[in-house]
Formats: structure tokens, C-alpha cells, sequence
């Protein structure tokens, strides 16, 4: 399984030094959306990071359908939109509770 992170260039930079090769650089909403379908298409990837104010950009369709998506795991890095905490989402993919 692979990660990928879409966002501005800023915010994939770290992912990109920290070794991430699937980096989407999306500097309009257009993008975003665009990049989320190529992701989501995308058997391999595992892992889909986003931040939490491009999440809010995208149409309530497709928020709806990362939010409940398994396969990627969606994560939002940034502020706390009313999404499911990094613990849920770990949670509902691993299916244990790992902090207890």
C-alpha cells in the first residue's frame, strides 16, 4: 500500500522530503477534485492524506465518500472540521481500538 498527499506546494513538501513519491500539487479546487478521482481510482494507494481546509472545498458527494472510505483511509491534517478524529479513522480501518 502506498500513501499520497494532495494540497498545496507547501503542504506536500515535508510528505515529499520525508520520501513520498505520490504528491499531488493542487493549487485550485478544480485540482483537488481532480487529484481525489485519481487517487480514489488508484488500487494501490492506502493511505490518501489531505488538508483539512482542501477537504472542506470539495462537493459534499465526494467529502461524503472519503469520509466513509475504508480503502483509502482519508486523513485530514490541519484543523478539526467536525471529521472523524485520526483515532476513528485508524479505528474503523484496523478494526480495534489501538489507544485502549
Amino acid at each position: 500500500m502506498e500513501i499520497a498527499v494532495i494540497g498545496n506546494s507547501e503542504f506536500i513538501l515535508g510528505f515529499r522530503l520525508a520520501g513520498i513519491t505520490k504528491t499531488y500539487a493542487a493549487e485550485s479546487d478544480e485540482k483537488v477534485v481532480e487529484y481525489v478521482h485519481k487517487v480514489l481510482d488508484d488500487g494501490k494507494i492506502g493511505i490518501l492524506v489531505l488538508n483539512s481546509s482542501d477537504m472542506a472545498k470539495i462537493p459534499v458527494r465526494l467529502r461524503t465518500t472519503l469520509e466513509n472510505s475504508v480503502h483509502p483511509t482519508v486523513i485530514t491534517l490541519g484543523e478539526e472540521e467536525g471529521g472523524l478524529s485520526m483515532r476513528e479513522r485508524i479505528k474503523r480501518s484496523v478494526g480495534v481500538d489501538l489507544w485502549k
